[in-house]
């Protein structure tokens, strides 16, 4: 009897041990492969894998396109104009995390040699002369501009674009990392990377969205950029590093309206590494941390500059009088709390001698505490090794 409790034993001891193997292999997860392309006209949803974008990737309004955390979709320069473009009335659902992030990069590892995640809207804008609506700037000759403050074009967390911001044929039509047209403040921006473009890493053309935790990083252009009189209020946590090719840290415009609102941005770190230099080259004098023009304004705290040593260069930089007279004194543009780590970088300035800047008291503060922003580093943040938050 002992023998045949102690063969009955050592049986089940074995089947569990089978079942335990058998378990763990059935739970290494499949990664998917295939191509992405075309317009997507119905809810379309792609499990973990591994993709390849071709061409001009549309979701159509009513449409939607959800992709699965830790997958890779790959862009090739060889396609031509490979983008990914949310139409009015679409919806994009990227919802990566920390560890497993949605990575959208390109073969060539160049650049400009695709044309990022383009988001469109109906949320307001104020363009040119205040017209309310205006056509897009991309290449796609699209309309953007409406009435719903609320728009919600989806969610986008733990998300990083490489190599993006192609110039298309026409050869003044870029695209950005990420462009945000009338973008709502119903759609979630979270934990956002530009990597390594070659226009802006982030730039908003009007609506109401607010983005949190960006990191915009070796972009050649302006890491954060807007116009079209954007005025998200619940900014936080946005980090640039320029290195070998920048502009501005921030360029900042409302298309020369005079207006009475401003968005808001608090915990900014804006640095730029020794050596880098404008995209136009030694021509264009860009190198400032922030650029204020055609009546740009804005609400921005907690802000930490380091790097904006070319000289002439400044923490912030008036691009022209009527911004001076109607933004600057008209008290529209704070600067709360900002720490210039530098001591050749001046706090401001405008362009020539034909008006000279002065902000009140109270709205340009220097600190000597502020840190800027506070991000947690993890595999969203590591681009072959290198951790992007210096």
């Amino acid at each position: 009897m002992k023998k045949l409790i102690f063969s009955a034993l050592a049986v089940a001891l074995i089947l569990g041990s089978c079942s335990s193997d058998d378990d763990e292999s059935n739970n290494t997860p499949t990664v998917a492969t295939g191509e992405i392309t075309g317009d997507i006209t119905t809810a379309k949803t792609y499990p973990l894998g591994n993709y390849t974008i071709k061409g001009t990737v549309r979701v159509k309004s009513g449409a939607s396109l959800r992709i699965a955390a830790g997958s890779t979709i790959t862009a090739d320069v060889a396609n031509g104009a490979d983008a990914l473009v949310i139409e009015n009335g679409a919806q994009l659902f990227l919802e990566g995390t920390a560890a497993l992030p949605i990575v959208f990069t390109e073969l060539s590892k160049v650049p400009g040699s695709w044309g990022g995640i383009i988001l469109y809207g109906n949320a307001p804008i104020v363009g040119a002369n205040s017209v309310t609506s205006a056509t897009s700037e991309d290449g796609n000759q699209l309309p953007y501009g409406g009435t719903n403050d609320m728009h919600n074009g989806g969610i986008l967390k733990y998300v990083r674009v490489e190599y993006a911001g192609k110039k298309l044929t026409d050869n003044t039509s870029e695209m950005n990392g990420f462009s945000f047209y009338s973008v709502g403040s119903g759609t979630v921006l979270e934990n956002l990377v530009a990597f390594k473009g070659a226009d802006d890493g982030f730039e908003f053309y009007g609506g109401t969205v607010s983005a949190k935790n960006l990191i915009s990083y070796g972009n050649f252009d302006d890491s954060f950029d807007w116009q079209d009189g954007w005025k998200g209020q619940e900014n936080t946590n946005w980090y640039a590093y320029q290195l070998n090719t920048g502009n501005f840290g921030m360029e900042v415009e409302c298309k020369s309206v005079n207006n009475s609102f401003f968005p808001k941005v608090s915990n900014i770190t804006l640095k730029r590494a020794a050596g880098t230099v404008t995209e136009g080259g030694t021509s264009a004098a860009e190198y400032d941390a922030i650029q204020f023009k055609k009546e740009g304004n804005g609400e921005f705290s907690n802000i930490l500059i380091s790097g904006y040593t070319t000289s002439g260069a400044t923490a912030v930089r008036i691009q022209d009088a009527n911004t001076n007279t109607n933004q600057v004194n008209g008290g529209k543009i704070k600067i709360l709390n900002v720490k210039i780590m530098d001591a050749a970088t001046t706090n401001y300035a405008g362009i020539g001698t034909t008006f000279t800047v002065a902000f009140g008291a109270a709205n340009f503060i220097n600190s000597t505490t502020a840190t800027g922003a506070s991000l947690t580093s993890g595999a969203w943040s590591i681009v072959d090794g290198v951790n992007l938050i210096q």
